[in-house]
């Protein structure tokens, strides 16, 4: 044989030969083990199945105590030790499986070596190698076992207490008995089967728990991005306004003083120049933020205004329109404004319009019916808005929104500086208040973290 054949044929040996012992090698790290893995409780029975295998745990021993006694003709002494070994792998098979399945087949073998040399008084009647309350025990080992640990270590299990079965059975002839080796092993199969299959169901519905998480958690946090986008293509318009007017008012300021100076008209031209090129970089920006934009003319929380998308941004002033369309479609609304009204900063007009329309969105989609009341209280330090529904009547029709519109308004107030919340009211109504300061803080913190505001979603 050549080298190269020799090498071919060792290569093709080593790839059954290492897979064998992989599979081995994790066989005994599953039924090798004493780690604890207790069972979870019922999600709906709580600790009610561990109550009930304690309980059974208890008959076991009792039960097979006086089996071993009367039948098996055991010392009482080695009876309630065996029969408490049975009886006590079960408890053990809540918290370590593994070893209770160890300790069932331990008090199995030496039930069936003691009482197998004992043998002699109604041999037609008495049940061996696998005693009554053996079988039972041995179940709920079972099950116990296959719900917690891979398949592949369930059925090595079950093919071990098979092949000791038949080993007693077979190799240990002589006196004659009722065999209950293939009645046990056949319900050993069945129990390890539907154990196995609770275990696989167990792990698929965590799977798609976890990945309905994740798929929550994702949804939340492309939200939570769709909404800043769109709060800085608002915001863009609010600041390409205002540098508009810086370059016009540095462009027409020389024209309104005779002879002045040429270091005025430099510092003129700098500011008109700084403007433009400020203007003509926003104007990128809106280039690629409107690339995605949502639609042609209806904004993404749901009430339209009748603007343009390309419109100026809403402020206050606009306010009486918005309530006039939510009462057009049939609805109560009122409107309480308190306190000295001025004009506020661009960004807290346009961030309180927007909160008040996207709870009018919610009000008129989740609360069909109920009465809504607007409320803007002008304080010495900013803006407070307020909008309350009452209880609806009758049920709210399927949503196909997102979902997220309190994740915007959330966004917005926290973009300010301010204070919001959102929480049921009276007569199942809910309610709405955020607070805007008229100077936010420069280093305001953003709200990052998708996950902790998913509490305040509608």
């Amino acid at each position: 044989m050549s080298r190269l054949s020799r090498v071919m044929d060792t290569g093709v040996g080593r790839a059954p030969r290492a897979r064998v012992t992989g599979w081995l090698r994790a066989l005994r790290g599953d039924l090798w083990t004493v780690r604890a893995d207790p069972l979870p409780p019922s999600t709906r029975l709580r600790r009610l199945p561990h109550g009930l295998l304690c309980l059974a745990a208890f008959g076991i021993t009792v039960g097979g105590t006086g089996d071993l006694t009367d039948n098996g003709h055991l010392p009482s002494g080695l009876a309630l030790l065996a029969a408490a070994g049975q009886g006590g792998a079960v408890v053990l098979g809540l918290w370590r499986p593994v070893p209770a399945w160890w300790l069932s087949l331990g008090a199995f073998t030496l039930i069936a070596a003691t009482v197998r040399t004992r043998m002699g008084f109604d041999l037609e009647t008495y049940t061996w190698p696998w005693t009554a309350a053996g079988i039972i025990a041995e179940l709920l080992v079972l099950l116990l076992l296959a719900l917690r640990v891979p398949t592949r270590a369930a059925v090595a299990a079950l093919v071990v207490t098979a092949f000791l079965t038949w080993v007693f059975e077979s190799l240990w002839t002589g006196e004659a008995y009722d065999t209950t080796g293939v009645l046990a092993v056949s319900l050993f199969t069945v129990v390890v089967i539907l154990g196995s299959a609770l275990m696989g169901r167990r792990e698929a519905r965590a799977q798609l728990l976890e990945q309905t998480t994740l798929t929550a958690e994702e949804r939340t946090r492309r939200t939570l991005l769709e909404e800043r986008s769109r709060i800085a293509r608002e915001l863009h318009d609010v600041v390409a306004h205002h540098m508009s007017v810086i370059s016009i008012q540095a462009q027409v300021a020389p024209h309104l003083v005779e002879n002045p100076p040429d270091e005025l008209r430099e510092n003129l031209a700098g500011i008109r120049q700084n403007a433009l090129e400020a203007l003509t970089e926003l104007r990128r920006v809106l280039g690629v933020l409107r690339s995605e934009h949502i639609g042609p003319g209806e904004p993404p929380d749901g009430l339209g205004d009748g603007f343009a998308p390309h419109a100026p941004q809403p402020t206050l002033d606009r306010l009486d329109a918005l309530v006039e369309n939510t009462r057009a479609v049939g609805r109560e609304v009122a409107t309480d404004i308190s306190g000295e009204r001025r004009p506020l900063p661009p960004g807290v007009e346009l961030s309180a319009y927007r909160i008040v329309q996207e709870a009018l969105s919610n009000a008129l989609r989740h609360a069909p019916g109920a009465p809504i009341t607007v409320r803007l209280t002008y304080e010495p330090d900013g803006l407070e808005v307020e909008i309350v529904n009452g209880r609806p009547t009758g049920p709210a029709p399927p949503s196909t929104g997102a979902g997220h519109g309190l994740l915007g308004m959330r966004e917005r107030v926290a973009m300010l500086g301010g204070t919001m919340t959102a929480h049921p009211w009276h007569w199942d109504g809910f309610k709405v208040t955020a607070f805007l300061p008229d100077t936010p803080p420069v280093d305001t913190p953003g709200t990052d973290d998708p996950t902790a505001l998913r509490k305040g979603t509608s």
